[in-house]
């Protein structure tokens, strides 16, 4: 008995922190005054978002191309547009390409809204709740998914500014894993073999 409740624990446990084999954690770094009041002011932005795409047809085309792609993992069609367009609206927002974003999500939690990694990171993008303390507001929740998305986006492009622009580095430093290839390495692989876009060419004019 004891030894099946036990593997029920396990199981349970297991489940919460599956997220991926690379989630892992950002490291607590004291910022600087003026690097921390522009990182809050960054993730505290309460504006109702604009569209993040140049036209109408653009988003069409990007979210059904995106859509078909992530549809054996969210499987559930409303909900997938929605994660879709925040995930571009808040990449966009950061700087940041969408796509890459799309393959750090895929190898951090597997896409999972709720995962909880072995060191705590939280959500879709795996963040740490020190953030929370650090930059936002006491009442930020990591789990919803605008939220998440915005606090993860400001943290890769703050490390990519601090990294001057090498990404390889920056996702070392996104990851605790600085210094070390698996996790910059998987998150690439994702990024160009699941999430790679190119846009269609453009129909002629009659």
């Amino acid at each position: 008995m004891k030894r099946g409740l036990a593997f029920l624990l396990t199981a349970i446990i297991g489940a919460a922190c599956a997220g991926s084999a690379f989630a892992g954690a950002q490291q607590y770094e004291p910022l600087a005054a003026s690097v921390q009041a522009a990182l809050h002011a960054a993730v505290s932005d309460r504006r109702p978002p604009a569209s993040s795409f140049d036209t109408s047809m653009e988003a069409v085309q990007w979210l059904g191309d995106m859509s078909q792609r992530l549809a054996k993992r969210m499987p559930g069609q409303v909900a997938r547009l929605e994660f879709l367009r925040t995930v571009h609206y808040e990449a966009k927002r950061a700087g940041l390409d969408p796509q890459l974003v799309l393959g750090l999500i895929q190898v951090e939690s597997g896409f999972k809204k709720y995962a909880v990694s072995a060191a705590g990171a939280r959500g879709y993008m795996q963040v740490m709740p020190f953030w929370v303390k650090l930059i936002g507001g006491k009442n930020d929740n990591l789990f919803h998914l605008r939220m998440n998305l915005r606090y993860g986006c400001t943290i890769l492009k703050h490390y990519l500014d601090i990294e001057k622009g090498d990404l390889f580095r920056a996702l070392g430093r996104y990851n605790g894993s600085l210094g070390r290839r698996e996790y910059p390495n998987a998150v690439r692989a994702a990024w160009e073999k699941q999430w790679q876009y190119t846009p269609p060419p453009a129909t002629p004019s009659p």
